[in-house]
């Protein structure tokens, strides 16, 4: 038995993977457990729980996996300081604490957070790689393209290449600063959300708004080439040397200073947002394109930061030149701690690899569960009102019957979801149907801005009667965006078809209003009946009920929390929130039945014990 641990951490999202001879035997991120959102500590509840679902010690890992070379990204930012010195000084000195504390000194974290039971050497690899072996060795393809893009590892900010069998071979990259991912977050620190986590926002405001500054990007911020490569102007940008993002002379261009947080959102916010998706979406396509002809490979594999893009990526899939495309569902920083085991144990140990289909991630289904025992220990403690079921059918029946009804449920099911996205273990879901669900999840439930759009979670056999898919597409993870199909959707009438901004939340779009957006798009999650996932039962019986083989899929928890994790975590969410319902495993409860609801004080600061980002 050979078993191999892959680490991320100290930068964004720490994690942790093990990987037990190829298999991937269990991965979470250390949010899940810390309940720090995008906590980047070493991942010490995250690797105590992967051994503990293999039963193995620290003592018989074979090796230890580090997702990126610690010291190759100090060079390039000391570099950089020089570089911008004097100018960059406080951005050094708020920096080079942390660097000099833990970052510089990986080997003695890891060794503390292993207990000092592991005695082997620990292996550095490359950002770019872990990433890559992160798209490829999980893939069903025997071989592929290989695409990531992010903000950026030791130096590189792309890069793309070929995989073969075990081996993979990145021959080109695009460097710092010049970078798609901290583009993209520039224009996310620029409209008033947080870097890091308010990229999904700026994705989804982007259909409200026109690409009407497409063009200034491209004049004055970027020179952009045929094969995707671009320069940035960096007196545009602030990131190299100072705390912020942009500079005087980026605002200056798009008239006037960031929004502020929580400010109010303006056509300006809504309009940078279309035009910068835009050119994302420009980019990814001229990569892609660029690959191809380099590569010759009909198949792509994509993984960084910038391929939870799902509008890029579906555009990609739709009109690109490959004819198949497979992302990894953790694509960001979390994902390099599964790429890096997976590239020791194929790259450098020279093990054979299977692909088969539908891939190697078993639905990314690799956290914790739970036991019927554990969740009825904690029920009881906290003198919860439930009832059990014998048989989970019974239990599927009714919750599919009270969603039909309009009841918003928390779903909490088998192994949680590695990765950002709930992908029906750790859900929120609802009835599509619904003219209101949108505007209830979000504002009652989520604690979220109102425009943000929900996914829809459809049977598979029937997403091609709904979606523009091909019979027979799938999206598992939800990386794709796709239009609402022209038969489902609902003509509009002089005065919707004129709604402007935010007022086209307003507007009913297609049979399905509660997950189709405002350009009649939805970010599409299939459920394959062969895999037979936690949602699954419940989107069937629900099909059964309605008619409907959609529903609201989203992620379990509020606006700053992370995704919930335990029975604990999903309980306190629900007595929190709006919910009206929550199913654990074979577990009802019913918000009207319990005796003790969090008081306005507990619930308040339940609320704002996440940073709102």
């Amino acid at each position: 038995m050979t078993a191999i641990l892959g680490i991320s951490a100290f930068y964004h999202d720490s994690a942790a993977a093990l990987v037990v001879d190829g298999e991937i035997v269990a991965a979470a991120q250390e949010e899940r457990f810390s309940r720090k959102k995008h906590d980047f500590r070493f991942p010490q509840h995250a690797v105590e729980y992967c051994l503990a679902e293999a039963g193995l010690d620290a003592s018989e890992l074979d090796h230890v996996a580090f997702y990126d070379k610690p010291l190759t990204k100090f060079e390039r930012l000391l570099e950089t300081y020089v570089i911008y010195a004097p100018i960059g000084f406080r951005s050094f000195r708020k920096a080079m604490p942390l660097w000099l504390k833990e970052k510089l000194w990986l080997p003695r974290q890891m060794d503390k957070g292993l207990g000092k039971k592991f005695r082997g050497r620990y292996i550095f690899t490359e950002h770019h790689e872990s990433h890559a072996a992160s798209a490829f060795f999980p893939s069903p393809f025997e071989e592929a393209a290989i695409l990531t893009m992010d903000g950026v590892g030791e130096w590189a900010t792309a890069s793309f290449g070929s995989g073969r069998g075990n081996e993979i071979e990145l021959t080109h990259e695009l460097h710092f600063p010049h970078s798609l991912g901290l583009l993209y977050s520039a224009f996310t620190y620029y409209t008033g959300f947080r870097v890091n986590s308010g990229e999904y926002k700026l994705m989804g405001l982007a259909p409200y708004g026109e690409p009407r500054y497409t063009q200034v990007i491209l004049d004055h911020l970027i020179d952009l080439k045929e094969d995707g490569s671009f320069r940035m102007d960096m007196s545009y940008f602030n990131y190299c040397q100072g705390l912020t993002m942009t500079s005087k002379k980026f605002d200056k261009l798009f008239g006037g200073p960031p929004r502020k947080a929580e400010a109010e959102l303006t056509q300006r916010e809504m309009d940078l947002a279309a035009s910068v998706q835009v050119v994302t979406e420009d980019i990814v396509m001229r990569m892609g394109r660029h690959v191809h002809r380099q590569t010759g490979q009909k198949n792509l594999v994509l993984a960084g930061g910038v391929a939870l893009n799902c509008v890029a990526n579906g555009k990609l899939l739709r009109d690109g030149p490959f004819e198949n495309l497979w992302i990894q569902p953790a694509a960001g920083d979390a994902g390099g701690a599964l790429g890096a085991a997976l590239f020791v144990w194929h790259q450098l140990l020279d093990n054979s690899r299977s692909p088969g289909a539908p891939d190697g991630q078993s639905l990314s289904l690799l956290g914790p569960s739970f036991s019927a025992e554990e969740i009825r220990s904690h029920l009881d403690e906290v003198g919860a009102v439930y009832r059990e079921f014998d048989d989970h059918a019974d239990l599927v029946n009714e919750a599919a019957q009270l969603m039909a009804s309009e009841k918003v449920v928390g779903w909490f099911a088998g192994r949680m979801e590695f990765g950002p996205r709930a992908l029906g273990a750790r859900s929120i879901i609802g009835d599509a149907r619904s003219r209101e669900m949108q505007l209830t999840m979000n504002v009652k439930i989520k604690f979220r801005e109102s425009f943000r759009p929900f996914a829809p979670i459809v049977l598979a056999e029937h997403s091609h009667e709904y979606f523009e898919f091909e019979p027979g597409q799938e999206s598992p993870y939800m990386l794709l965006v796709a239009d609402v199909r022209e038969d489902k959707r609902t003509p509009l009438d002089a005065e919707a078809a004129r709604a402007q901004g935010l007022d086209k939340l307003k507007v009913a779009r297609s049979t399905v209003p509660a997950i189709t957006h405002v350009d009649n798009s939805a970010r599409v999650q299939t459920v394959d009946a062969e895999r037979d996932g936690p949602f699954r039962p419940i989107l069937e019986r629900f099909y059964e009920l309605t008619g409907c083989p959609v529903a609201i899929n989203t992620s379990f928890n509020i606006r700053g929390e992370p995704i919930v994790c335990t029975p604990e975590d999903a309980y306190r969410c629900f007595l929190a929130t709006n919910m009206d319902v929550l199913a654990l495993e074979n577990f009802l409860l019913l918000k009207e039945e319990q005796p003790e609801l969090l008081s306005q004080r507990e619930q308040q600061k339940y609320l704002e014990s996440f940073a709102l980002d």
